[in-house]
């Protein structure tokens, strides 16, 4: 496992985190199918075991229960790892709905700190902010304050667009951004990561492997259960993704798996600090962590990802 730089934050992470997010389970929805606890204190114990020391979660998956899991798995190795978790979804008083609030914030920091057991969060980000409140300089106030007091060592937010991303770079010093980065989504590193990178903000690359699309688990026919985020998705746009994979298969060299050249794929843009694919199983887990022991890709296999990008992957 390779470590890089978090940024100007002084922390050291492993190039390839564990996403956190699937490990909630479906009972709320809004995940990626059933779980079993087992297995997946099973896949957290084995990314440890491969020099894994970044984990990223939020409150609001399984409401709770990945915080719950990350807490009883890492509790032993604290001082060695960094936990990284969500705020900003509000699910403790009936419908879910986002606040961003200080004495939300600091409600909700209190809960999460609970359920990992820990009396700190490495990394605290806000969960998908509307862009009105990223505009705003005082939406930080409540994120800074937490970081003088040392309940975080440092703060961000979780972004969908680029310029969401633009935008928190302006108007305040947050000490990362997560944003979709992947094969099929390169846009970030355009403008945003360079921008990120100049100002010491810390990039986490979220989803790098598509939902999944990018593992080539999936085809043109894949259906996915109720609870799953993929259940409604549109056939037409499924079957675009599965043939969009299809076309990276003679790429592949070796053993390596079209997972791990995702993984490489995103590993290769220096302004990426951590990458965190979803893992449910040990198997994953090994699979995935198994792309740092690769070799870089090549500059023509980089060449010709960017061209089919470029043409839509000749679905357009």
């Amino acid at each position: 496992m390779r470590y890089r730089d978090f940024g100007s934050s002084g922390m050291k992470v492993s190039e390839i985190g564990f996403g956190a997010w699937a490990i909630g389970g479906n009972a709320h929805g809004n995940s990626y199918g059933a779980t079993d606890d087992r297995t997946s204190l099973e896949a957290v114990a084995a990314a440890l075991d491969l020099g894994c020391n970044f984990f990223d979660t939020a409150d609001v998956y399984g409401y709770g229960h990945s915080e719950e899991l990350l807490g009883r798995a890492v509790r032993a190795h604290r001082d060695k790892v960094v936990i990284a978790s969500k705020v900003g979804a509000d699910f403790y008083r009936g419908a879910k709905r986002q606040d961003f609030s200080p004495d939300y914030v600091r409600y909700a920091l209190g809960k999460t700190l609970e359920r990992l057991q820990t009396d700190y969060l490495d990394v605290y980000q806000l969960h998908n902010p509307p862009l009105k409140l990223i505009e705003r300089p005082e939406t930080y106030e409540v994120l800074k304050q937490l970081k003088k007091e040392g309940k975080i060592r440092a703060w961000g937010i979780s972004i969908f667009d680029p310029v969401e991303g633009l935008t928190a770079l302006r108007v305040s010093t947050p000490d990362c951004l997560q944003v979709v980065y992947n094969i099929f989504t390169q846009k970030p590193a355009d403008e945003l990561f360079p921008r990120a990178q100049e100002a010491g903000c810390a990039v986490i690359a979220r989803e790098p492997l598509a939902n999944g699309f990018l593992t080539g688990k999936y085809n043109t026919d894949s259906r996915f259960e109720g609870g799953d985020i993929r259940h409604d998705w549109p056939r037409r746009y499924i079957a675009a993704r599965a043939q969009a994979a299809g076309q990276l298969r003679p790429l592949l060299a070796g053993e390596q798996t079209l997972a791990q050249l995702a993984l490489q794929f995103v590993l290769a843009c220096q302004a990426v600090s951590v990458v965190i694919p979803g893992m449910k199983t040990a198997g994953q887990a090994r699979e995935n962590l198994g792309a740092a022991d690769m070799p870089p890709l090549a500059g023509r296999d980089l060449q010709r990802i960017r061209q089919l990008y470029e043409k839509s992957f000749g679905l357009a």
